[in-house]
């Protein structure tokens, strides 16, 4: 069980801003690495408590050291169903994480950047609000109904892309294009390069499901 509630998982995509990294985790995160993310976590100075995954993409000699150091290691099959991704989200949620954050999942493969956004969909992981860090960019999801706070700056990008069908019921706060019980059509770029104009901003949502993307604005232009 975790001994806070919030797990961080590193996973074995690009990282792009390690600084940026490093300034998102906390001394009590509970760490976790999917498979090869116990690389990236070697390299950012961070000790995973679990390693889940079919191990096929981190190294031997970082495995041995993980296990010397009392690492849990869980193994699975290289024939499975799932990502090593959607296995440590699983984790996570077994263990009563109610806020995961995902570094490392973003980025090379478009595939497995769709898939990877596309799992914070999935029902069974909506009991913890999961976000998907790369540097100054990131990406969590809201279900309808519900609402979402979303903390910047003033001037950072939000943008809110539906999926799985349309957006009914929109209310925002706190952007510059606001919109009340809206529609974002599903397809449609309705959504796109909104503008922080406080600390924070608020979305809900009747029906539905938004992708919510937060970018800095040092990582921000067109």
């Amino acid at each position: 069980m975790l001994t806070s509630p919030r797990a961080v998982i590193i996973a074995n995509g690009e990282i792009h801003d390690p600084a940026a990294i490093l300034a998102v985790v906390r001394a009590d995160d509970h760490i976790i690495a999917a498979d090869g993310g116990a690389n990236h976590c070697r390299a950012l100075g961070l000790t995973p408590r679990a390693l889940v995954g079919d191990l096929d993409s981190v190294t031997p000699t970082e495995l041995a050291a993980l296990e010397a150091i009392g690492t849990q290691v869980i193994k699975y099959p290289a024939r499975k169903d799932q990502t090593d991704l959607e296995l440590a989200l699983d984790y996570a949620i077994a263990q009563s994480a109610t806020e995961i954050i995902v570094i490392g999942a973003l980025g090379g493969r478009w595939d497995q950047t769709l898939a990877n956004v596309l799992l914070l969909a999935l029902p069974r992981l909506d009991s913890a609000r999961i976000r998907l860090i790369d540097g100054a960019q990131q990406i969590s999801l809201l279900r309808g109904p519900g609402s979402i706070a979303i903390t910047g700056a003033p001037g950072d990008i939000v943008s809110l892309i539906p999926i799985s069908g349309d957006a009914h019921g929109v209310t925002t706060s706190g952007l510059e294009y606001p919109l009340e019980n809206g529609t974002i059509t599903f397809g449609s770029t309705l959504g796109i390069s909104n503008v922080l104009t406080a600390r924070e901003a608020t979305v809900a949502l009747s029906e539905g499901l938004l992708v919510c993307v937060l970018i800095s604005s040092t990582d921000s232009a067109d």
